[in-house]
């Protein structure tokens, strides 16, 4: 150590004085090398330091003023640095000029973002939120580098041929769990799928997840909840003995080509399992196609629901009476094009006037009817939750095949029949 170094550290130097040494360096990081400085706060040491570089008498206040350049000046004159930041760098190392830094650090970003090739992860990255979250997971630029080649690889194979996610995660990233659930790949590349689907939330659920990669043709627990149906024509329902409820399999709705024989006919719909065994009892082969969201339609109802709408089916929707019952409704009318089954504000009333008995306490925060607002306050009025399987009677009558075709049949007789002759008729 030369000895204007040493005579510098003893001056400036040292753990006392190095909060006094940050405050300084913070001007030249922020590109502020000159002008008048008003330093407030000072502790003793602190005070008696600068004075003493500045050739001033000691002084009991608690800020000192000064100029940048009378400081470098008196610097100079004693041979202890070439100017104040010169002296800083020489106590402490580089000065780094944080808004040049930071101005870089964004180009350099911008750079990265251009590298996106695929359409949807530019779309995503063009978005500060899905470049922030780039930032995240990645943390460093030659991570995030990586990380993009890993995410643009997968969205290539994207839509899949239902293929499982460790498949997928094996054949692309060379590691079958390289797109488990919390994986910085998964996460972006779900991010990535999530922001497509027009009027998708934010819920990261499980169910929510599997939905997502299902969309994209990729089977997550594909054997998990799988939907349950009645009578549903179809290649796939072919062989489900007519008139027993059967199940069906994510991996069988994605994996079989399906052929559903439903254009332009009425395919129901409910929330509850029990509602199908009420129908299957009472309706067996003659119940009209019934397919069960069992509560919020998880991966395997939406692919059926979904198959089934651009398959032409009317699909027709009916589910409990109270709050939750009203979201998974606001849900599959949405998400599917169906429309309400015996499921109106008026139907609700007459239920709750012919059986009050059947009801129960309507809890939890009111949800509004997307289909028909007057429900959501018959039910706030009201105060009373019916639960689907309290009005199984009436949707069993609409379900049974033999009483719509009598229907239509005499329908048809009257619309076909001759105009009765009138024997009063003047002639």
């Amino acid at each position: 150590m030369s000895e204007a170094h040493a005579r510098l550290v003893r001056l400036l130097g040292g753990a006392a004085l190095a909060p006094l040494r940050a405050r300084l360096r913070s001007r030249y990081q922020r590109g502020r090398s000159g002008g008048v400085v008003t330093l407030g706060n000072l502790d003793g040491t602190e005070r008696d330091a600068l004075a003493g570089l500045l050739g001033r008498r000691p002084s009991a206040a608690g800020s000192l003023r000064f100029d940048i350049a009378e400081l470098d000046a008196r610097l100079v004159e004693a041979g202890l640095a070439t100017s104040l930041r010169d002296a800083l760098e020489l106590l402490d190392g580089p000065v780094i000029d944080l808004v040049a830094a930071r101005a870089e650090t964004a180009r350099q970003w911008d750079t990265m973002r251009a590298m996106a090739t695929d359409t949807r992860l530019a779309a995503f990255l063009s978005d500060g939120r899905g470049l922030g979250l780039l930032k995240r997971l990645a943390v460093r630029l030659p991570a995030a580098a990586q990380l993009l080649g890993q995410v643009q690889a997968v969205l290539v194979r994207l839509p899949a041929p239902a293929v499982t996610r460790s498949q997928l995660a094996a054949q692309v990233l060379g590691d079958a769990h390289a797109l488990d659930p919390g994986s910085p790949v998964a996460t972006l590349v779900l991010a990535v799928l999530r922001r497509e689907r027009a009027g998708a939330d934010d819920d990261q659920a499980e169910e929510t997840v599997r939905e997502l990669w299902a969309a994209a043709g990729v089977l997550v627990n594909e054997l998990a909840r799988p939907v349950l149906f009645l009578n549903l024509p179809g290649s796939l329902a072919g062989s489900a003995p007519n008139g027993e409820p059967a199940y069906l399999s994510l991996r069988a709705l994605m994996r079989a080509a399906p052929a559903w024989a439903v254009a332009a006919r009425d395919v129901f719909v409910c929330e509850n399992p029990n509602l199908v065994a009420i129908a299957a009892d009472a309706l067996g082969a003659h119940c009209a196609p019934l397919v069960c969201t069992d509560g919020m339609p998880a991966a395997a109802q939406r692919a059926l629901l979904s198959q089934l709408s651009m398959a032409g089916a009317r699909l027709r929707y009916h589910g409990d009476f109270d709050w939750p019952g009203i979201a998974i409704a606001n849900t599959v009318i949405a998400s599917f094009g169906a429309s309400p089954w015996r499921f109106s504000a008026t139907d609700y009333r007459v239920a709750v006037y012919e059986d009050a008995d059947a009801t129960r306490a309507l809890g939890g925060t009111a949800v509004h009817a997307c289909w028909d607002g007057a429900l959501t306050q018959a039910m706030q009025d009201h105060g009373r939750a019916i639960d689907e399987e309290a009005l199984a009677a009436g949707l069993v009558s609409d379900l049974d095949t033999r009483i719509n075709q009598a229907l239509q049949d005499a329908a048809a007789v009257r619309y076909n029949s001759p105009p009765v002759e009138n024997d009063n008729e003047i002639k």
